[in-house]
């Protein structure tokens, strides 16, 4: 992501929160599906006029506790990115939400975007109060990454676990997705160096944005592209973390484009799926 992407003005969801969540547990259960159909909502989540300067809210990241949506999302403005949470009981009450913007936590200032939020069970740990001051994973950018990443940008972590390990896959914007791991019970210290999962010599085949998905014995994989229409995503399967299956459900086509999705166009592109 970058500060060239804000034609996007809001946030798209897909679906309403509630059928989306419902429909997860419903797919995890079941399997994957053999094709997707894409309907969404209006916009439900947009930029406040509140003097914080932030001209876009982006890159989703939600989860429901009880009766309560809980949101972590980027904040777009002229000095960089940041992150903002909210949480609502109902999606048509998101606006009307309080934004609390993390640059006023321990969290900070400087680029930080494209939350993942999960409770890692195994450790038990929450801090309602606050959030603790970000730790990183490497020292460094790694060797690979710096080799490979040409004029591109290292974003979009996304962490997904099995029965041993917990996997952390990332983009650099130049045509690569890798992936490192660590064990469940050293996480989130111990990270390997990265490997290329996925590559693409067209660098827009395979830009950023990943994200990883469990459906009964299958894992689904969604990349964001960048074609001469705008943004869309593409999609592999594998049966393991990560061995992309041969014949996938969807085997790596691209999924539905927004010119071509099944609800009224109410902005000029879209990007990264709810996390």
């Amino acid at each position: 992501m970058k500060l060239s992407l804000l034609t996007v003005a809001t946030t798209l969801l897909v679906a309403t929160l509630s059928n989306a969540l419902n429909a997860s547990v419903s797919v995890a259960q079941a399997g994957l599906p053999s094709s997707f159909k894409w309907t969404s909502t209006g916009p439900i989540i947009s930029a406040k006029n509140d003097g914080k300067g932030v001209v876009a809210i982006k890159d989703p990241s939600i989860i429901q506790v009880g009766d309560t949506y809980h949101v972590f999302a980027s904040t777009a403005s002229a000095s960089g990115y940041n992150l903002v949470y909210l949480n609502f009981k109902d999606p048509s009450q998101a606006q009307q939400a309080t934004f609390h913007y993390l640059d006023q936590t321990p969290i900070g200032r400087g680029y930080r975007a494209a939350p993942e939020v999960f409770y890692f069970a195994p450790q038990k740990l929450c801090n309602p109060a606050g959030w603790s001051a970000p730790k990183n994973f490497y020292n460094g950018m790694p060797a690979i990454i710096k080799n490979n990443i040409g004029n591109g940008n290292w974003v979009d972590m996304f962490v997904i676990c099995d029965s041993a390990n917990c996997h952390l896959f990332s983009s650099d914007d130049n045509g690569h997705l890798y992936r490192s791991q660590t064990s469940l019970a050293n996480f989130p210290n111990g990270m390997s160096q990265p490997v290329i999962a996925l590559q693409d010599a067209n660098k827009n085949n395979l830009f950023e944005a990943s994200a990883v998905y469990k459906a009964g014995n299958q894992y689904l994989l969604i990349v964001e592209a960048a074609g001469s229409t705008g943004r869309y995503f593409r999609s592999w399967t594998a049966s393991s973390l990560w061995r992309v299956d041969p014949v996938g459900c969807v085997g790596g086509q691209p999924l539905r484009p927004l010119q071509q999705c099944c609800f009224p166009r109410w902005c000029l592109d879209h990007e990264h799926q709810s996390r």
